[in-house]
Formats: C-alpha cells, structure tokens, sequence
C-alpha cells in the first residue's frame, strides 16, 4: 500500500450555523446578470482533464471590461495556456488590507452517458439548478463576478481591495497551476489580509430556509493505492491466488470498516448549534453528540451521511483496474482509495490503520 498525493497545505473540518435573520432579494436586474454569469460559466466544458478553463477566465474578463474594469486589474495566466486562471481587483480606500475571494472554473469530468441530460447544458426545473459545475464550484464564480459588476455599477467604495481569483486545476490537477501557481508566480495580485473559499451550505425546515452553514475548517486529502501482484498464467488452470480475488476481499474489508467516531471544537459546536434549530427525533442525539457520546453519535452518522463524514476520517474506493487480457490469470490489480481525514489524524495513522 503506497501513499501517493497528499496535498501539502492543511485543510480542516466542519462547520458552523448562521442563523438567518432576514431575507433582501437582490434587483432583479442585478438576479438576472448573476443567471446570466453562472448559464454562461456552466455551459463552457472545463473539465480537469479533457476540458479547459482558459474560455471561462476569457468569458468572465469580457464581461469586467464590459462593466468598466481597466485592462490593469484584470490578469490570465498560468501554468499551461489552455488552463488559465483570472485575477480581477476592485478598488477601494486602502483603510484595510486587501480581502480575496476564491473560486474554482475545472470541474470533475461528466459523460454524456451518465446523466439523463446533457451535463454541459444549463437546466433550471422546479426550483433547481442542472449541470456540472452548478454547485462546485461555478456557482461561487458567478456570484463572486456578478457583485464585483454590481460594486462598479453603484460606485461602492469599500475599506478595502476586494480580489477575486477564479483558479484552475481543483478538481485534480494537481499543485501546479491554480492557487498554487499563483502564490509562486504572482504573489503580488492575490497578496491579501485573508480569504474567503468555496465551503458549507444551509439548512430548511418547511421549505424556509433557517441558517447559513459557513465552513471554517476542513479534512485533508490522500489517496491510497492498493497493489496486488502475481505471476499470473493461463485461464484455462485457474488457481485460488487470484490478484483480483486478493484485492477484491481487500475492498470488501474496507467497506465494513469505520473510522472512530469523535468531534473536535469545531464539529461540537456545529452540532451543539444544529440541536438548537432541529425540531426532530434527532434533536437529542445532536446535543449529545456534541457533549461526546458515541452511542449519540453512531445514531447521528446513521441519520445522514454528511453527518457520518463530519464525525469521522473517511476512506472509500474510486478507482480499480485488473488483469492484462481476457483468457490470462491477473498478474495485476489495483485500487485507489480516497481518503478524507479529520485535521487530527496524521497520515501515518490513516495508513497503518488501512494496513491492519
């Protein structure tokens, strides 16, 4: 079993709940560019390995200099040229330290035969959006690019720089380009006092909507590969050493197994907060959860799934490949396990805990 791809900058865990007080609309001049913004972004194939991101920085870049935005502050480049990420800057007092606000434009790849409808078609049915990319991460960009053309428009001078980056290559590949590429190479664009990024959700009870989950930590990733080699043979005198029967059984270990359940101080006070505002059977068991009762907590990761990776490391399969040929006994199988770890669990623990 060899590690492979742990991304070097620590990323957390969880979330905490924003009541929501009030409810303002925007314009709907200003609904209808935000739509328009996040149609056009999603329509454009940027897939991380067959698509591109440089048409959606173009698209967006269009669109700033339309609304008045001087060539100055506005930046595309990269690592490749087909992969381009964009910096746009809105200018305000200087009172403060820049603020930046990320958003990724690749997103996982989508096949035409796996959806019911076209991936790269913009759809709105009964209230939702469809597409790849309508929620990670095309949605942020959209909203990040509509309110800085808003800003311009209404002559909005915050205390601050406001900087947008909208980076390539999240969604896999890897640190050369995006966030990574732009600290190395062009420090200077995003160099800000902090950043907000992609992350959390809310909650509805009764089709009202009743807070505002902000992320504020995150797990890290790692990717595991399983490897399973034999010497192989003819399939006509199979044996039981069988490389795709090892790593088969392997799988289905995995699959049983769960990481211990337990909170941290950012996970207790989601949940102390989610027991506030739940009014259902799970309303105790979220309170004590938060107070660390596991038997509380197996019955909350049971409830939900994001409540069962809030609570725990996870590690799952993603990826298997096998065999050589249809009539030769395997010599080689392989899995890739995809791991999201809890900010307190090192790597070697993750690792020697799939080992055992």
């Amino acid at each position: 079993m060899a590690q492979c791809d742990m991304l070097r900058f620590l990323i957390l865990s969880s979330l905490v709940v924003v009541s929501v007080i009030g409810q303002t609309m925007p314009p709907e001049l200003e609904r209808q560019l935000a739509r328009g913004i996040y149609k056009e972004l999603v329509e454009i194939k940027s897939g991380y390995t067959t698509g591109t991101t440089t048409p959606v920085a173009e698209a967006v870049a269009a669109r700033l200099r339309a609304a008045g935005f001087p060539e100055t502050d506005i930046f595309m480049g990269g690592a490749i040229q087909r992969k381009a990420n964009l910096v746009v800057r809105y200018h305000g007092s200087g009172q403060r330290k820049p603020v930046l606000l990320l958003a990724h434009t690749d997103v996982v790849e989508a096949k035409r035969e796996d959806w019911s409808m076209d991936p790269f078609q913009f759809i709105e049915r009964d209230g939702y959006f469809y597409g790849r990319g309508t929620g990670d991460d095309k949605a942020q960009a959209a909203v990040w690019i509509a309110n800085l053309i808003r800003y311009k428009r209404e002559g909005f001078k915050p205390d601050r720089d406001i900087i947008v980056a909208l980076t390539a290559d999240e969604e896999g590949g890897g640190p050369y380009n995006g966030v990574q590429w732009l600290i190395k190479n062009k420090r200077e664009l995003i160099d800000a006092e902090f950043a907000l990024n992609e992350g959390g959700w809310g909650e509805m009870a009764g089709g009202k909507k009743i807070s505002n989950d902000i992320q504020v930590s995150e797990k890290y990733v790692i990717n595991f590969r399983l490897e399973v080699r034999n010497k192989g043979g003819h399939s006509s005198m199979p044996v039981a050493d069988n490389a795709i029967y090892h790593l088969a059984g392997a799988r289905d270990r995995l699959s049983k197994f769960g990481f211990p359940l337990k909170t941290n101080e950012v996970t207790q006070a989601y949940f102390e907060a989610m027991s506030k505002i739940e009014a259902g059977a799970m309303k105790n068991d979220l309170a004590a959860a938060a107070g660390g009762s596991i038997e509380a907590m197996q019955k909350v990761a049971r409830a939900s799934t994001a409540w069962n990776a809030t609570l725990r490391t996870t590690c799952v399969a993603t990826e298997i490949e096998g065999g050589h040929a249809k009539n030769a006994l395997p010599q080689l199988a392989t899995a890739n396990i995809n791991c999201r770890v809890l900010p307190d669990d090192s790597v070697e623990y993750v690792q020697s805990t799939l080992n055992r």
